[in-house]
């Protein structure tokens, strides 16, 4: 198994299986991410536009979602790389 292949089996078990609306929704996230906004707000606005998928957060649990995104954030980022 090379390099890329044992990444992609990785980045699989930390992302987990995700549906098409939870897709959506992450991409919410990181679309505002990318605009510069901090977490809270990105998921503040992921929940308003949709509100099925919408995260509850309790002030303990942010640093974990926080890491989720900016994992999920670097992932796309590299996908992209090895695509092109």
């Amino acid at each position: 198994m090379d390099f890329i292949e044992q990444y992609l089996s990785r980045s699989q078990e930390i992302i987990g299986d995700r549906s098409r609306a939870e897709i959506r929704y992450d991409n919410e996230v990181i679309r505002w991410l990318r605009k510069g906004r901090e977490i809270k707000k990105a998921i503040k606005k992921a929940n308003k536009k949709f509100p099925n998928e919408a995260l509850k957060m309790d002030g303990n649990d942010i640093n974990d979602v926080a890491s989720y995104y900016d994992y999920l954030l670097e992932h796309e980022n590299i996908i992209h790389k090895i695509s092109h």
